[in-house]
Parts: structure tokens; C-alpha cells; sequence
């Protein structure tokens, strides 16, 4: 099957390099840096450029790499060495860049995860990555320190984000009213035990100059990723991969301007799509990235006043609620020249709207975690086609195949799996050779589980998942995971959880279940037993009671057939 798969594609030409916007090459150069060489770089190059702003609080690139160099020394002092994992459990903040950072400085490898998860979903992938340090949210050391003995990190350090906001901030939240009490109960909490130590404890003497950072190969994060079946496993994503991706990013970009944009880091940075636009190729190129703690609108306004934004990552909603914002006088977005969005379909209306208000560009891209994400995008130029999920990003190939035969490539213009080769896809998943094996194929060719059409101009729209992944808010969901917590009801015989069209474009997770005999389950009920279990974005929108699910000669519950039935019932709740 290799030999085939290789020969199936000899030397194509590109004919999507004709789309590419003006100055955009088709090859990016060779990747010599790591991720911390890269920062340190923007340091000497940037040294007196603001890197970050946090609630107007603002650090300059030479201070940011100081700070990373003094975290790195506190994290060897706790026995932090090459190949450690070290778990991050934060919001987007200063303290997560320095964090991030300092571990890859050490030659360590972080491991992102939702501050929003529960004590469960975090239980699972402590227990897969074995971290002996974690670096958490002081909101969230509850649940971390409610691991079990084998679980539970050695060494918690605790993060008040609130101290990297201005002094006269940080005062108004101290103030003994009930506007400051509820705001500063939202953004900072007593640590859970008091053997965890402070971030500011990390800070000590400097790094020593002996101490030899990472190489290319190198492992620089596991990224949890939801698969088609089971739990979610790590993507193992190495400097190189991560690297390599921030320089297909600028090249697709050749229209920044070093060491003078501005980015708006609305996406969380412990989702790889925030990780990379963001943590990485934003801190390449010496821009300013204004940081948010979570999405919201009254924060962007304010920061706009102060920072106005040339460049805005984001996903449709976001957009959305911007623009609205805009139409109605509350905040200036001329200022924006680029946007891309990612993380699910971007309606046409969206980009209609978006560009009427801000002058600028506003395209969509395609990704996956195992793809460090980015890897296909609508070029930022006249040759964009809005419905289009775009062309293959500069060093990478795509082809399209018979999703139950690998060896063989459909017709063009046909619909197959589309399969991806570049210097950003990942390396396979943490402790999971047989997942690998199934996900990437020899030859570097990563399959993608998502069914595709491609033009004879090289655009490629996505027509069905081929995966039973839901992607709701720019999140993955695996049904699977979700069915687990369902069937943990006393009351619930059976359950399937599918992916419902939500109105917009987007997807809501939705649940059908069969009951036990003599029950009584409200839908309200169900998803109040959920919260306790999922993060808030898995737990299902729609909960419907059947009798029974269609099931396979052998007993597999057929998905797309409840989807069909939950779509004909018309019920909304």
C-alpha cells in the first residue's frame, strides 16, 4: 500500500500557486529556529517593542525574555529537565507566554489545557502525559489538586492573573463592593492547598547560559485533540512542526509589518489555533499581542481606545459580534487589514458584513492539531473565494483519496478524504502507535478524516466529515466521550451524541437517549448532570428521549441515522 500511495502522486504541478496573493512564494525557507530562539530573537531585534498588553498593562520584548529566562531557571531549580512535561492549565495572560516559553527553554514540553475543564476531563490526560509540574489558573488548583496521589503533580504553581494588570486595576479590584468582589472572584481565587507555590516564586537569578536548549526535533507540545472514537489523545508537535507553521503563516502574509502590528489575542492560547497564531507567529515577527482572558466585547472596545488592532485571528461568531458592534457606532475596525477565521465554516454573510465595516480582508482557513493547525487558507488578496475553505499554505501538498482505500486517488473534482503532507504535520500521538499508524501514513501524509472537493484551480471545499468529531464554538467534541458521561446516568439505558446545525453554520451537540423503564428524565435534568462532568461546550444544547437507537447488524449505534432523526423531528428545546 506505501508504494502505491507514493507513486499515486508523482511531481504535480501547483496550479493553486497561481491564486496565491502577490509576493507569496510557494516554498518557505529551511526551519533553523526553535521556538525560543525564535522569541529571543524578536528580543534583540525588537528589544524595546511593546510584546505584550494586558488590561493596558503593557511588557516590552526585551523584559518578556528576561522574565522567560528567570521562569526557566525557577522550573530547573523544581528538577524541570529536557523531555518533561509540564502542564499549563491557564487562561490567556502574561503569565501563559512567559510560562510557555520557559518551558521550552529547558527543552521541556508543554502540555495546553482548557482552565475550564472539569477535575474528570483533566484526570484523563494527567494520567496519559504524567507531568510532574503543572502551572495553573489559582481558579482551577482546586481541581488539580483534587487528582489522586498517583495523579497529582509534584509541584503546583498557582497564577493570579490579576497581578499582571496595572497597579490602580488591581486596587479597584481590591475594593470592598460588590461590583469589585464579583469581578475579582471571576479572575483570581485562593490557592486550593498551601503546599503550592506562587508564580512569582519562580523568579530568581537567571538562567545559566550553560544550560543547552532544544533542537528542531525536539518535542515542544502534546495538544490534546479529540479522535474519531475514545478520549482525547495528545498530538505530538515538535519545534520544527510549530516553527514551520508561523513561517507559512508570514509568508502567506507578505503584507505585515514586522515589529508593527498589533494582534488581537481573542482565541485562547491553550487551543492550537491561538497557540500558533498567537504564542508563535505573532511573537515572531516582533508584533504587539494584546491578550483577553476570554472573548469579550466591552474588553475589545476598551483595548481598541488604547491599541487599535491591524490583525485579528478569530472564528465566525467572533466576527459576528464585532461587526454588529461596528454597524452600531461602539468601536472602530478600520484599522484591521487582515482577519482569518478557522475552527468551523465561515457563512459568506459573515465576510460580507465584516469587510464592509473594516476595509480589510477577512478569509478562511482550514486546520487540524495534528497540522500544527494551519494548512490550507483563501489567499488575502482579489483571488479569495469566500464558501471556499482555500488552497494548500506555501510547503504543502494536499491530495484526495477513497476514504476505504488509501492507495487509490479520486477523480478530480470528485469528492475523497483529503489528505495533507508539509513540514507542519505532526509527529503521531502520545502513547497511541495504533492511532498514529491509522492517522499518518508512511510518506508523511497525514489523513484528515474530512471528505472534500477540489477545482481544477487547487480551492478545496469541504463537503462532509468523514470523522463524527462536532465542532461547536471552535472546539472539537467526540461524541464518544459525551455517550460515556450519558450512560453514567442511573437512568439512561442508551445514548448517542451527534452534531445538529445550530442556525448559523455552526454545530451544537446534541444527544438522543433511551431511558430506563419506569423513568422519568427531563432534558434539563440531563444536561444540569453533564455540567458537573464536561466542559460547558460539550455538554449537549438539544436532549431528545427515543425509544430506541438504530443500530448496525452488529450493534453499533449508526450516528448518521439519529442525526436524521433528530433533524425530522424539527424539536427544539
Amino acid at each position: 500500500m506505501t508504494a502505491a500511495i507514493e507513486q499515486a502522486q508523482p511531481d504535480q504541478a501547483r496550479p493553486w500557486v497561481a491564486s496565491y496573493a502577490e509576493g507569496v512564494r510557494p516554498e518557505i525557507d529551511e526551519v533553523t529556529q526553535t521556538l525560543p530562539e525564535a522569541l529571543k530573537a524578536s528580543s534583540k531585534r525588537f528589544a524595546h517593542h511593546v510584546a505584550l498588553e494586558f488590561f493596558g498593562r503593557t511588557t516590552t520584548y526585551k523584559d518578556l525574555y528576561e522574565q522567560v529566562e528567570r521562569a526557566a531557571a525557577g522550573l530547573r531549580k523544581l528538577g524541570v529537565r529536557a523531555g518533561d512535561r509540564v502542564a499549563l492549565v491557564l487562561p490567556s495572560c502574561p503569565q501563559h507566554v512567559v510560562a510557555f516559553y520557559a518551558v521550552l527553554r529547558l527543552g521541556a514540553v508543554v502540555v495546553e489545557h482548557n482552565p475550564l475543564y472539569t477535575e474528570r476531563e483533566l484526570r484523563h490526560q494527567f494520567e496519559d502525559h504524567e507531568a510532574t509540574v503543572a502551572i495553573v489558573w489559582d481558579v482551577a488548583s482546586g481541581k488539580v489538586d483534587r487528582l489522586p496521589a498517583d495523579v497529582r503533580p509534584a509541584h503546583i504553581i498557582t497564577v493570579n492573573m490579576t497581578k499582571a494588570m496595572p497597579g490602580l486595576q488591581q486596587f479597584a479590584l481590591r475594593l470592598p463592593i460588590a461590583q469589585a468582589r464579583a469581578a475579582r472572584t471571576k479572575l483570581t481565587a485562593k490557592p486550593a492547598s498551601k503546599d503550592m507555590r506562587p508564580w512569582e516564586s519562580l523568579f530568581g537569578s537567571r538562567l545559566s547560559k550553560r544550560v543547552a536548549g532544544p533542537k528542531l526535533d525536539d518535542i515542544a507540545v502534546l495538544q490534546y485533540t479529540s479522535g474519531t472514537t475514545g478520549r482525547p489523545k495528545g498530538a505530538i508537535l515538535t519545534h520544527a512542526n510549530l516553527r514551520a507553521n508561523a513561517m507559512q503563516g508570514r509568508e502567506w502574509l507578505p503584507g505585515l509589518h514586522e515589529g508593527d502590528e498589533v494582534f488581537y489575542g481573542v482565541l485562547p492560547l491553550f487551543h492550537a489555533y491561538g497557540l500558533t497564531l498567537c504564542l508563535t507567529f505573532a511573537m515572531s515577527i516582533g508584533a504587539k499581542l494584546v491578550l483577553f482572558p476570554t472573548f469579550d466585547v466591552d474588553l475589545v472596545k476598551k483595548a481598541a481606545k488604547k491599541s487599535p488592532p491591524t490583525f485579528l485571528p478569530g472564528v465566525p461568531p467572533m466576527y459576528d459580534r464585532l461587526a454588529r458592534a461596528a454597524i452600531h457606532g461602539e468601536i472602530d475596525l478600520s484599522t484591521i487589514r487582515f482577519a482569518i477565521s478557522g475552527a468551523m465554516p465561515l457563512p459568506v454573510s459573515t465576510v460580507q458584513r465584516w469587510e464592509e465595516v473594516t476595509g480589510g480582508l477577512l478569509v478562511e482557513g482550514y486546520g487540524m492539531t495534528e497540522a500544527s493547525p494551519v494548512a490550507l487558507g483563501n489567499p488575502a488578496g482579489p483571488a479569495r473565494r469566500p464558501g471556499s475553505v482555500g488552497v494548500p499554505f506555501p510547503s504543502t501538498e494536499i491530495r484526495v483519496i477513497n476514504p476505504d482505500d488509501p492507495a487509490v486517488d479520486v477523480e478530480p473534482g470528485q469528492p475523497g478524504e483529503l489528505l495533507l503532507r508539509g513540514p507542519q504535520v505532526f509527529q503521531g500521538y502520545w502513547k497511541r502507535p495504533e492511532e498514529t499508524a491509522e492517522t499518518l501514513l508512511q510518506n508523511g501524509w497525514l489523513r484528515t478524516g474530512d471528505i472534500v472537493t477540489v477545482s481544477a484551480d487547487g480551492f478545496v471545499t469541504v463537503v462532509d466529515r468523514k470523522k463524527e468529531l462536532i465542532i461547536t464554538g471552535g472546539f472539537n467534541v467526540s461524541p464518544s466521550e459525551v455517550e460515556e458521561v450519558l450512560l453514567s446516568h442511573p437512568d439512561i439505558e442508551d445514548a448517542a451524541v451527534v452534531a445538529m446545525p445550530r442556525g448559523d453554520g455552526a454545530e451544537m451537540v446534541a444527544a438522543a437517549i433511551v431511558v430506563r423503564e419506569g423513568a422519568d428524565v427531563e432534558p434539563e435534568a440531563v444536561r444540569s448532570f453533564c455540567r458537573s462532568r464536561l466542559a460547558a461546550y460539550k455538554v449537549p444544547k438539544r436532549v431528545d428521549v427515543l425509544n430506541e437507537l438504530p443500530r448496525s447488524l452488529i450493534g453499533k449505534v449508526l450516528r448518521r441515522e439519529v442525526r436524521e432523526l433528530l433533524l425530522a423531528s424539527g424539536k427544539k428545546q
